[in-house]
């Protein structure tokens, strides 16, 4: 069975990928299985880039199929912030509290109306020597709510609301977000390429 390294520590984001790509005959596994690996430092300005630099360089260093990620939430009224930075919003990565809580305060000032934002991820993968195989990006719409709600998820999550379901991605099961999310409308772009390695191991 070929391995699929997932080009991050986030083991949210490496539950969430495996169960997107569960039917596929792929070990998945992400960087915690190459602690060797040095982290690549996110430099470029759009998803795109930062999503190829990961994908390039964990592909060289582990040797093996990669399948790296760049994603975030923009919201129009910001002028696309958080954006890139999404995850590092409020000065520490992955400090998810500071992030929403800075969020809510710039949305603050703003009508409801202005409260509309979508995530997007554009996913690639890259073969063993780092060479990009496919490129996909995929997007959800919805609103920043004034309040948290839910435990599910990670990131903006407990504050991004679908509207069509009446829940935000912290409260929407594993199986709906699947359906909706950004990132599984990215690597379903993917399948092809992925469906393809598999057939010739």
């Amino acid at each position: 069975m070929p391995r699929l390294v997932i080009g991050s520590h986030n083991k949210k984001k490496l539950v969430e990928l495996s169960d997107l790509l569960k039917d596929l005959p792929f070990e998945v596994v992400n960087l915690d299985s190459f602690m060797s690996v040095e982290d690549v430092e996110e430099t470029g300005t759009t998803f795109e880039e930062n999503a190829r630099l990961k994908a390039v360089a964990y592909a060289k260093a582990t040797g093996q199929w990669t399948l790296a990620e760049d994603s975030g939430l923009v919201v129009p009224a910001l002028k696309g912030r958080p954006g890139v930075y999404s995850a590092r919003y409020a000065g520490t990565h992955g400090d998810d509290a500071a992030n929403n809580k800075k969020l809510l305060a710039e949305l603050a000032p703003l009508p409801a109306d202005r409260r509309a934002a979508y995530y997007v991820c554009v996913a690639i993968l890259a073969a063993p020597d780092g060479e990009v195989k496919a490129v996909s990006e995929g997007r959800c719409n919805g609103v920043i709510l004034t309040d948290a709600r839910g435990t599910g998820g990670f990131g903006y999550d407990p504050l991004f609301l679908i509207p069509e379901f009446h829940q935000t991605f912290g409260e929407l099961s594993l199986r709906v977000k699947q359906a909706l999310s950004h990132r599984a409308k990215a690597v379903a772009g993917l399948r092809p390429a992925l469906r393809a390695i598999a057939n010739n191991q």
